[in-house]
């Protein structure tokens, strides 16, 4: 290794959040040496406070009791927030792998601008920042395996994930189950791929193109075939971007959407399920399985 992080900074940095400017500049200045320890730091210390912004912005949205309400339990409740952040954050298949990466990418090329997240920006997820880099994406068909299914799309899921909360982990997987690992994606009329990963549906609302295909869907458990309309893109992640959308901006999908940010795997598929994004019945064990199997392949290609 060509240089180590002194005893103190690494006390530092893995117990407390970057919430200063010096805290910042070592993180930058850390990130900046070209060291792979250094840059997975900052972007965990960055997740960090990406996560207790979130819970700052849900405490305050919670209605107070006014029992206990005072400057001590106000600032009770920030250090524990400040814990349970560190805590949450640098976990497998979370926000810090995929900004780890984008900051290796970016300091290849130039300096970073390390900005903190503001509570703003979490209460209002509608609003997508630009990705930090815009490669050309792949124009399918994808390669069919899990392993060279999830190299494949890595990249667009990274992307999304950015913009998303969503970790990479969790879209891979479902793109994954819901496709048999490229085996069998949505074909349109004339064969070619509609780049359809997530198996949704073209609803009254839909105005994009349009694949329609004969499918699997269970009633009251028992599995019948239909044939359904499903949107369909011009590119893969076109689709990896329409399916968080669906998932962040619908009410419907409000609890899957916190269980994400949680990094919770299991408790995202289950909340899916109940919110009813597929009508298997063990849609959620099958779902949590496939994301644990993506996460796999994506530790592996690490």
């Amino acid at each position: 290794m060509a240089f180590s992080l002194s005893a103190t900074t690494s006390a530092s940095t893995s117990s407390a959040l970057a919430v200063d400017a010096r805290s910042l500049n070592n993180l930058k200045y850390q990130a900046g040496q070209n060291n792979p320890e250094a840059t997975k730091e900052a972007a965990k210390q960055f997740e960090s406070l990406f996560m207790r912004e979130m819970i700052k912005s849900m405490r305050e949205a919670t209605m107070k009791s006014g029992l206990f309400d005072s400057p001590q339990g106000d600032l009770g409740a920030d250090l524990l927030d400040q814990q349970l952040s560190v805590q949450m954050s640098g976990r497998p298949g979370g926000l810090s792998e995929a900004i780890s990466r984008q900051l290796a990418q970016q300091l290849m090329g130039g300096d970073v601008n390390l900005v903190s997240p503001s509570t703003l920006s979490l209460a209002r997820p509608a609003a997508r920042s630009a990705p930090l880099s815009t490669p050309a994406a792949p124009m399918g068909p994808a390669p069919k395996g899990r392993d060279d299914f999830v190299q494949y799309h890595q990249d667009a899921a990274e992307r999304v994930a950015l913009d998303s909360g969503i970790p990479s982990s969790f879209m891979l997987g479902q793109a994954g189950h819901e496709t048999g690992w490229g085996k069998s994606e949505i074909k349109n009329a004339d064969g070619s791929t509609s780049f359809n990963l997530f198996g949704i549906k073209a609803g009254r609302g839909w105005t994009g193109k349009v694949a329609e295909i004969t499918t699997t869907e269970y009633e009251n458990g028992v599995a019948h075939k239909v044939v359904a309309k499903f949107r369909a893109y011009d590119s893969y992640e076109e689709s990896f971007r329409d399916y968080a959308r669906l998932i962040n901006d619908n009410p419907r999908y409000d609890k899957a959407q916190a269980s994400a940010r949680t990094g919770s795997s299991s408790a995202y598929a289950a909340e899916l399920q109940k919110a009813g994004y597929a009508t298997d019945p063990a849609y959620a064990k099958k779902l949590g399985g496939a994301i644990q199997s993506a996460l796999r392949a994506q530790q592996t290609q690490a």
